[in-house]
Formats: C-alpha cells, structure tokens, sequence
C-alpha cells in the first residue's frame, strides 16, 4: 500500500512508518519540521498541516491509505492551553479532511482518535457503542474530530476510520506514565504515584498499535466502510500501582512505591477496551503480551539513555 502519514516525526506516527516500512509499504510523511525524524524510512513534506493545502501532494501520491497521526497527546496540557490543544487537534483534522475531499482521490481516511471520548465509563470493558461523554478539553476535542469525520464521510462521501487509542507506550516514547514511571525508578529515591494506584488502563504497545492500524487500512480500503469506529487496546486492564510495582522490580527493586492519593484533574479512574469489534475485523491480528512488551522497552531504555 501507499500511506502518507501526517505527524510523522511524532512517536506514534514514526512507528506507523516504521513498521509499516518493515512489511514492504510506501510511505510520504508530513510534518511542520524542516527534515523527517532520524531513520524515517520513507519520503517527507515539510508543511503545516492546519494551514496547507495538500490537495496536489494527494493527487500525486494517490495514497491508498492516510493516517492523521497529528495533534496533541495531553490531558493535563489541554487545560493550561485548552485553544491551542483545540487548534491542534480539530484545526489541523479538518484542514486534512478538506485536502482529501478536494484532491481527486478517495483514499481511507483513518483518524486516531483517544478513549478520551468515552470519559469516566460507568462500565467496564468499554464498547464503541458506548455514551461520547469527555471529562477534558483534550477529550471534548477528540469527539470533536470524531463528528468532523462523520460529517465528511455523510455530506462528502469521504471514507473514514476512527481508531480510539487507549494507553499507548514504546520505547521511542519519552512522556506520559509509563515512562515517568521508569524514570522515577531510575533516578528518584522512591517510586511515587500522584493518584492512589487503583486506576487502570488499558497498555498497548506502539508497535502492536501500528500492526493493527495497517492491517485495518488494508483490509478497509478494499470494502465499502464508512465512518467505522474502532477501539485500538490489548483488551486487559492494569492497575497503575501494578504497572509501578513492575517497572521498580526490574529497574530499582531496592525502592519503594508510594502513593499520593491525589485525584487527578480530567483522567477516569479505570480505562479497559472491548476490543472484539477490532478482533472481528482481524482475526488474525495478535500483540505480545503486556510483560514481554514492557520488558524490551525497559531494556532498549536503560541501553540506550536519554535521548
């Protein structure tokens, strides 16, 4: 396939492309900065994708497949800057949306979306047919692009995906709990969780995320869906001071975990995906375990440092 990647240079999108690269696709990446990401493995555009017209950059790589991988990955930050958390997340889909509707291609349009929308869920796993109910400006936003992508799929016959991410980590990732988690091991006297250590989510590997988001687009592209949505998880909830207790035994086990019981501003308490809907579609599809994932990015961390 030919999939062109907006905010390629980012962790998810960057892994899109690699893994992708690795099973014999094409690949065009987009990004505000001037070069591509050390080792992309593909042809890039520097561009604003809030602002630019990409009709003809469409029509002349006639992607079977676009990924709009762009935007913002912070709950906390969408309150301290709720405009530009908008503007990033809702100004730069749209703008894509209408890039594609003008070109003269009709590619699948796949939107990765976050379980953000789904707010603080009543019950648990969390089906696609559940209430859009968002607790922050992050995850008002990402419902948001949802209904963006159901207007272009109805009044514009544009072909649309929404994949809701759930908790995503890799090693490339330098942000966000897990690894904030393996930082305080390394270097902090003890391991310290703002919350109580109850909450759960739902953890995926990039690269598992990146397997089924490929093998979504080819098998999509070929039917006639429209405005699909689908949850991208492991199907398995962790409690967070599991996921602690974890990383400390194989970073640091000398350490303690110590909790804050602090609630935290716009997270729901318990995260964890149906993910049937998504194993319908890929029967065949299979990510490794949670352990074995988050021991070989332990291990790529602690060999390769800080960036």
């Amino acid at each position: 396939m030919k999939i062109l990647i907006s905010g390629s240079r980012g962790f998810i999108g960057s892994s899109i492309g690699n893994v992708a690269a690795s099973q014999g696709h094409e690949l065009l990446g987009l990004g505000r900065a001037s070069q591509p990401i050390q080792g992309w493995p593909g042809t890039y555009l520097q561009t604003d994708i809030v602002t630019s017209n990409l009709s003809n950059t469409i029509n002349d790589f006639r992607p079977d497949v676009v990924v709009h991988a762009a935007g913002t990955a912070s709950v906390s930050n969408s309150y301290s800057a709720p405009l530009d958390d908008f503007r990033a997340s809702a100004l730069s889909w749209t703008n894509l949306l209408e890039t594609v509707r003008r070109s003269a291609i009709n590619p699948l349009v796949i939107y990765l979306g976050s379980a953000a929308v789904y707010g603080a869920s009543a019950e648990l796993p969390i089906r696609e047919t559940a209430p859009i109910q968002p607790i922050s400006p992050y995850g008002f936003h990402k419902a948001i692009c949802e209904l963006l992508a159901q207007e272009y799929a109805q009044c514009f016959g544009l072909r649309t995906v929404i994949c809701r991410l759930f908790s995503v980590f890799g090693p490339t990732q330098r942000r966000l709990l897990v690894w904030d988690l393996y930082r305080a091991a390394r270097d902090d006297e003890n391991v310290s969780l703002k919350g109580t250590g109850n909450e759960s989510r739902d953890y995926l590997h990039v690269h598992d995320v990146a397997d089924a988001l490929i093998q979504l687009g080819a098998k999509l592209r070929e039917s006639n869906a429209v405005n699909e949505i689908v949850n991208i998880a492991s199907g398995h909830e962790t409690k967070v001071i599991d996921l602690a207790q974890m990383i400390r035994k194989r970073v640091a086990p000398g350490k303690q975990v110590i909790t804050k019981g602090e609630v935290l501003q716009g997270d729901p308490q318990n995260w964890c995906a149906d993910i049937s809907r998504l194993q319908s579609l890929l029967p065949d599809w299979q990510p490794r375990t949670f352990d074995e994932r988050l021991a070989e990015c332990i291990d790529e961390w602690q060999h390769v440092g800080e960036p």
